[in-house]
């Protein structure tokens, strides 16, 4: 066949019914992961994909670093015989390197996310646990701050049956230094927890609001500038902003009497500036791990100890005992008892970790609003 002869179109047509080589084989595409997989007996597989990685290994809150073995196609696993129940954060050390697991959807909320969610259900189930009761709802709340001049987001947990509920208390929470407003319900499981006590009537039906606790965002200085100043914003932008907008949009108690704050770390700092500052608007007072706020930032309070006195139902402070902050706990609750004000004051075991955390939040809220 001349091709020359024919049209260019016609040219073009014929090469593309002309016989060629037989394409390569494309190369197998690697099936999918599961990791991390529940295992019956009561261990955990993990499993990552890294074939140009030297050494891996994963690291979590269930209990010591553990080497994964690299096998076919540069699949790294190893398998956790015995993981006790609970919901765990773990990461992936790939050469030393932190990475969150790629194959895992449930990844702690973060300012800066890099821990993957482990969640092993106890049996019977753990108040954190999903179970087979009503449930609440989680909605979510976006609105142009006037105190901060920026646009904000809050989470607002409402319990199940508010459709036929008379007006609620108020839980304003707050969360720590390294998470954001997400953190309480997707890592803390808060709604869950709430789901759980309300259900068996240990607690008050009551509305969950949390805050993105970082009125400030976060720069180089160190939290003992940055701690206080933060906290007051926050605290401007929860008379002006938050308050008003929950009130509005809600069927809630308006007075002092309905509502709570309780927060942890970084929240704990905001909850005790809020005792001590602003004790007029709130009458119950939660403080877990606190990183206590310095004492001339709350002279409002510590020199007014009969109106801090007067107007706090509950001022619950709780510490673990291994907490890189339990002796600044105890030295704030010293500081407390010197000014004459009453507080109760909590040594727990424990760490600055999420599992403390939680228990406290199932203490805690049973004491509201009775």
């Amino acid at each position: 066949m001349v091709l020359s002869s024919l049209h260019p179109l016609e040219a073009q047509q014929v090469r593309s019914n002309t016989p060629s080589a037989t394409p390569p084989p494309r190369a197998a595409r690697p099936g999918p992961l599961v990791s991390p997989e529940l295992l019956p007996d009561g261990g955990v597989t993990f499993r990552l994909r890294a074939p140009k990685a030297s050494e891996v290994k994963v690291s979590g809150q269930f209990g010591p670093e553990v080497a994964l073995t690299r096998g076919e196609q540069g699949v790294w696993s190893a398998t956790v015989p015995t993981v006790p129940a609970g919901v765990h954060e773990y990461r992936f050390l790939v050469d030393g390197f932190a990475v969150i697991d790629p194959q895992n959807p449930a990844v702690k909320p973060q300012r800066w996310p890099n821990t993957s969610i482990l969640h092993v259900p106890a049996n019977p189930p753990a108040p954190w646990d999903l179970q087979e009761i009503p449930h609440g709802t989680l909605h979510e709340h976006v609105y142009k701050s006037r105190a901060l001049d920026t646009w904000r987001r809050i989470v607002v947990y409402t319990p199940p049956g508010i459709e036929k509920a008379g007006k609620l208390p108020v839980l304003y929470l707050s969360h720590g230094y390294s998470d954001n407003e997400a953190s309480w319900t997707v890592h803390g499981k808060a709604h869950w927890i709430l789901d759980t006590l309300i259900h068996a009537r240990k607690t008050k039906p009551m509305i969950v609001v949390m805050p993105d606790g970082h009125a400030i965002p976060p720069g180089a200085s160190g939290f003992e500038e940055y701690g206080p100043a933060n906290s007051a914003a926050l605290c401007r932008e929860l008379v002006e902003d938050i308050l008003p907008l929950v009130e509005s949009s809600y069927k809630v108690v308006t007075k002092p009497e309905g509502r709570a704050f309780a927060g942890l770390s970084m929240g704990g700092h905001h909850a005790l500036t809020v005792a001590l500052n602003h004790h007029d608007r709130f009458r119950w007072i939660g403080a877990f791990s606190s990183a206590p706020p310095p004492s001339q930032t709350l002279a409002n309070g510590l020199d007014k100890p009969q109106a801090v006195n007067r107007d706090l139902r509950l001022f619950w402070v709780a510490c673990g005992d291994k907490d890189f902050l339990f002796q600044r706990n105890r030295e704030f609750h010293a500081l407390l008892d010197q000014k004459g004000i009453r507080h109760e004051f909590v040594e727990t075991p424990g760490d600055h970790s999420w599992p403390v955390w939680r228990r406290y939040l199932v203490d805690f809220t049973p004491k509201l609003f009775r």
